[in-house]
């Protein structure tokens, strides 16, 4: 079985716009917002800790190695509901302690410079609640930039692998330390990828990207503002977003209905974005993460 020159020049394309869409965006808004790298370093880090390690671990214990829950988790309604509350949970309480201890460190700095804060003069203190949007954005690239890598390019990377090997008829050989039927379910996947395939991996990371960066201004606007409910409204909305992923993976909903529903959500979240950070934040920051 070959897969098609188009298909693999599709895919390579699609891994590396999903992999520079961050880098660009940084790059783009870095001056315009004052981005710095801290909060985005940040995002990472958080991402990586609760994301990649503590969810995992989570599921790993829940869906396989506890026999009472993953009998209570087969069936496909459960499975929804634990999926997406067990995203929601681990990456919101991550991006709120992340972006308590911007605050607290930014905070800090801002006292410790209040005598030059209050000589600011008037066009410079104009600047502050764009600067102070800047570090949840920085945020959010570094959070979802950090999934669109871990989780989209890297996967999509090593299927492109395995399907230069297959074209080489050097795949059985590469894997020969899997059993048979993993092997043919390796060779299943590769002879059904298509250009579509390219085209829907790509706007599910650019949606999630969108997605990561629209909670991280509403966690930063919410603890900016001293708003207590802010950490339920984000596990509420995060685990709103992984319902329908959820959903497909249960077989009850198709995939063309997953993606419709994210591209119609991603473009009103962009728009939200537009709007949201061109309005003042009324108690902003003074001195940001550095």
């Amino acid at each position: 079985m070959v897969v098609a020159p188009l298909t693999l020049s599709s895919l390579a394309l699609a891994t590396l716009v999903v992999a520079a869409l961050p880098f660009v965006i940084y790059r783009r808004l870095r001056r315009p917002l004052a981005l710095k790298p801290r909060p985005a370093i940040a995002g990472i880090a958080i991402f990586a800790l609760f994301a990649m390690v503590i969810e995992r671990a989570l599921n790993d214990y829940v869906l396989h190695r506890n026999e009472a829950t993953a009998t209570f988790l087969s069936h496909p309604l459960a499975f929804v509901v634990y999926g997406a509350l067990a995203a929601g949970i681990c990456e919101e309480v991550g991006r709120f302690i992340g972006m308590r201890l911007l605050i607290k460190r930014a905070s800090a700095r801002a006292a410790a410079s209040a005598s030059a804060s209050a000589s600011a003069t008037p066009a410079s203190a104009h600047q502050t609640p764009r600067t102070d949007d800047g570090t949840a954005l920085a945020y959010g690239l570094g959070h979802g930039g950090a999934e669109a890598w871990l989780v989209g390019v890297m996967v999509q990377v090593q299927w492109i692998l395995f399907a230069v090997f297959e074209n080489r008829g050097q795949l059985d050989s590469y894997l020969s330390n899997l059993p048979t039927e993993s092997l043919m379910r390796i060779h299943l996947i590769l002879a059904s990828l298509t250009p579509q395939t390219a085209g829907i991996f790509a706007l599910e990371r650019i949606a999630a990207l969108v997605f990561q960066i629209g909670l991280s201004v509403l966690m930063w606007r919410g603890l900016r503002a001293g708003w207590r409910g802010i950490l339920p409204l984000a596990i509420a909305l995060h685990a709103l977003v992984d319902v329908p992923a959820a959903l497909f993976q249960a077989q009850l909903v198709p995939l063309a209905a997953v993606d419709a529903v994210y591209a119609l959500a991603a473009v009103v979240v962009v728009g939200l974005l537009f709007k949201t950070l061109r309005r003042p934040v009324a108690d902003a920051v003074t001195e940001l993460p550095r």
